[in-house]
């Protein structure tokens, strides 16, 4: 009986690499945290919005994506693949993803994520 090949373990690292997932959005902000505000703005570009109140002041970035999807006309209800050739419209996706930066004399002290596409 054979034993695996030598190159068994490096295949198998390498097929498991492909099923890894990057750092997720809050991870890359987090550096963040502590930096001043025109660093915040070298890494993100200039902010969509600002705000002051009560001795803070917000950076917001909006992020907008908008995806549309063909209808298929195989699955048109009521009756499915089964019924008369009627094709589905065309769904427009719009998915969306704010961050709210909260700074204090300068310095970034926390943030905040919002919408369905923050990943």
């Amino acid at each position: 009986m054979r034993r695996p090949g030598k190159y068994a373990f490096a295949t198998l690292a390498l097929l498991l690499a492909g099923c890894a997932i990057g750092p997720s959005l809050e991870e890359r902000l987090a550096p963040l945290i502590g930096k001043r505000e025109g660093e915040v703005v070298m890494a993100l570009g200039v902010p969509t919005r600002t705000y002051e109140a009560d001795g803070r002041k917000f950076l917001q970035y909006e992020e907008r994506r908008t995806t549309l999807y063909p209808g298929d006309p195989y699955w048109a209800r009521p009756y499915g693949r089964f019924g008369p050739m009627l094709s589905a419209g065309p769904m427009m996706i719009t998915r969306s993803c704010d961050m709210t930066f909260t700074l204090r004399q300068g310095v970034v002290e926390s943030f905040l994520l919002r919408g369905d596409d923050c990943r």
